[in-house]
């Protein structure tokens, strides 16, 4: 179940083979400066970084593109909505639409991030296995019981959504129209078996790890020595933030 869940990334790749705690940090850093970038003269700096850290990890586009497709349809409404209705400046005129040009500054702004944002986060999560980045949070100081349930959360939300498929098929089976506004009801009932079933589930997994020790002892996460390219890799990542994140400051 988490095999078919999980992309294997290249190892032969630097990001795959750069030390997890480094690349949590430097690539978290590059996250949050991505999300305070106001200026517009950054945008191309960011979506090039961006661009550069893909290229780096050896994925495929498509796979990139996949994980776009979803969220993506927030950034289809932000294209409706605010270049034609955000703004007084009038850039274009098709009949009664008028294209304004402080909402597409705005909404170029937020599709750059968004892109960038998703970018640098696929190629964490798919260069790094989820056990592995959990330890790798757990010995930079996250609580183990948190890095418990995010495991038991990957683990099980792919079983939860295998379940919920099972009881729509067996739903239609027996001839409910799920696709009607009337199947509001027997939705509700679904889900709410799959909650109970899940709090079943969860008491007999905790019952069962109590009985093997769980909780009695913690074994001690794994630390390896950071190389000297994998401390370089943190400060370029860490200088780049910086200058994004200290830009306005800088040209003042």
């Amino acid at each position: 179940m988490l095999a078919r869940a999980t992309l294997a990334a290249p190892t032969a790749t630097s990001l795959a083979r750069w030390e997890v705690r480094l690349k949590l940090i430097g690539l978290l850093c590059l996250v949050f400066a991505f999300a305070g970038v106001n200026d517009v003269r950054l945008l191309p700096v960011m979506l090039a970084t961006a661009f550069v850290v893909y290229r780096l990890s050896s994925l495929p586009f498509r796979y990139l593109i996949s994980r776009l497709k979803v969220p993506g349809i927030f950034l289809v409404a932000l294209a409706v909505v605010l270049p034609l209705f955000s703004g007084e400046t009038v850039i274009a005129q098709f009949g009664p639409v008028a294209l304004r040009l402080e909402g597409t500054v705005s909404f170029v702004s937020i599709a750059a991030r968004f892109v960038s944002i998703i970018t640098v986060a696929t190629v964490l999560f798919a260069t790094t296995p989820m056990p592995t980045l959990v330890r790798a949070m757990n010995s930079l100081g996250l609580p183990p019981l948190l890095g418990d349930m995010l495991l038991f959360t990957y683990r099980y939300i792919f079983q939860l959504a295998e379940d919920l498929s099972r009881a729509r098929t067996a739903a239609r089976l027996r001839g409910a129209d799920l696709g009607s506004v009337r199947s509001v009801k027997t939705t509700a009932y679904i889900i709410g078996s799959l909650l109970i079933r899940s709090n079943w589930q969860a008491e007999r997994v905790l019952a069962a790890m109590t009985l093997r020790g769980y909780g009695a002892s913690r074994a001690r996460s794994p630390r390896h020595a950071p190389q000297a390219w994998d401390v370089a890799g943190l400060v370029a990542c860490v200088a780049l933030a910086a200058v994004l994140a200290l830009f306005p400051v800088l040209v003042l």
